[in-house]
């Protein structure tokens, strides 16, 4: 299979069951489809979804929560999501499929394949090699005591929860880089971790990591280095791509920056952020080839 070096004509279908969402194809389908998942910020990723279509590939991207029916907070998400969306990818009659997910999204990604050997390449943008603690409310509508991010069959994931003891280096009117949570988190919670590490070794799915070593969210640079060591480990392939200037939001050519937050600092900058997902997209189309 070969993907088209240039853009193509793409059709685009808006999608409201079983979730909100789009899919976006090359006119007569593609050979291979791709899930595309944004991250805590909830977005559906839509112009990402209409750039890999202009590749060539089917591309699928959802709300996963907040929406109908959905928890409004990332707290025990069923997996069951991602699975389904892969039943419609290769229902349009794609035959190698994908799963591309940024930071929590990228945690979706790595879990989906564990679990479901239809997929055959992860792109994880800015991963993480544990499953954390709920980010936001879960049904319930309350966000403590901690759970779950995610759930399979009915039942919660082991998780790593946030110490909440931790405090910010920033003032407090300004965005905030939280990545000492994270680390300090695992310290407090170290006998925790070995439950909620994702094993990646057990997918027989490629496997890209991408991560910037200024990650301000978390420190996804040495998170993807864990993630590639325990593949390695198992003798399975691995392709690491990391660039030490830039942050937690990796651009593929051709996107733009999200604006400034006002809530968190990310990290990188435009330009870092766009080398990495530069340096990363090439072989992000190389493993859809197959």
């Amino acid at each position: 299979m070969r993907m088209p070096g240039g853009h193509v004509e793409i059709v685009e279908r808006e999608l409201a069951e079983p979730w909100e969402g789009l899919l976006a194809s090359p006119v007569g389908g593609g050979e291979a489809g791709m899930l595309v998942l944004g991250g805590s910020s909830g977005r559906v990723m839509r112009e990402r979804a209409r750039l890999l279509a202009r590749q060539g590939i089917t591309a699928l991207t959802i709300r996963w929560f907040g929406g109908t029916g959905q928890p409004p907070g990332i707290c025990e998400v069923p997996l069951e999501t991602f699975t389904a969306a892969v039943d419609l990818l290769r229902g349009t009659g794609a035959r190698r499929i994908g799963v591309l997910g940024v930071s929590k999204g990228a945690e979706a990604a790595l879990l989906t394949a564990v679990r479901d050997d239809r997929v055959d390449v992860v792109v994880a943008l800015s991963p993480s090699p544990l499953v954390w603690c709920n980010v936001g409310p879960g049904r319930d509508g309350a966000d403590r005591p901690y759970r779950s991010c995610w759930t399979w069959r009915g039942r919660p994931l082991p998780f790593v929860p946030m110490d909440d003891s931790w405090t910010p280096a920033e003032p407090e009117d300004g965005p905030v880089a939280i990545r000492g949570w994270y680390e300090r988190s695992e310290r407090t919670f170290a006998e925790l971790l070995p439950a909620a590490e994702i094993p990646v070794e057990a997918t027989r799915a490629e496997l890209i990591l991408v991560a910037g070593g200024d990650d301000a969210m978390w420190p996804s640079g040495p998170y993807a280095e864990r993630l590639a060591e325990r593949r390695r480990a198992a003798g399975a392939d691995v392709r690491l791509i990391t660039r030490a200037d830039a942050g937690h939001r990796p651009l593929f050519p051709g996107e733009l920056p999200s604006p400034p937050s006002p809530a968190f600092r990310y990290g990188g900058t435009p330009e870092a952020d766009g080398l990495l997902g530069a340096a990363a997209w090439p072989h992000l189309l190389d493993a859809l080839r197959g």
